[in-house]
């Protein structure tokens, strides 16, 4: 049989596979910024792809939206609700007796001096003493000193 032939292992052939590698190398060099380009753009889609499914997620469901709507209602309600009677006054009761007054002022503008002439001569006639005895009644629980 025929004998095997030998490679040439001489100056020749190292000098050919070295110029297959800087050849390999230098095709590397030029396809890295395109690979490494590829890879970052890649690498930026399944961010902006995982984002996204983040998001996806932390959107109110239905359920939740109503419940937001709920108690966006509630609050608006709280607020729009007349105020309640704090400590010893009564707001609506305020509101009502200012009105009553001015209304009544507003009316009678031109016969409140009589009606205060009046209220003195009903003080110093018959009645006055009565009257006398009301007024220091009314006076004793007010917190006003007249």
């Amino acid at each position: 049989m025929a004998a095997k032939k030998r490679k040439k292992v001489g100056a020749s052939a190292k000098a050919g596979a070295t110029r297959k590698k800087t050849a390999s190398k230098a095709k590397k060099a030029k396809k890295a910024p395109a690979m490494k380009a590829k890879k970052t753009a890649r690498k930026a889609a399944k961010r902006r792809a995982k984002k996204a499914k983040k998001t996806a997620a932390k959107k109110a469901p239905a359920k939740k939206a109503g419940a937001l709507a709920r108690a966006a209602a509630t609050i608006k309600k709280a607020f729009s609700r007349p105020k309640k009677a704090i400590g010893e006054g009564d707001y609506a009761a305020s509101r009502r007796f200012d009105k009553d007054e001015a209304s009544f002022v507003k009316k009678n503008k031109a016969g409140i001096p009589a009606m205060g002439k009046e209220a003195e001569t009903a003080l110093d006639g018959p009645d006055g003493a009565a009257l006398r005895e009301a007024e220091a009644t009314a006076a004793a629980r007010s917190r006003d000193i007249f």
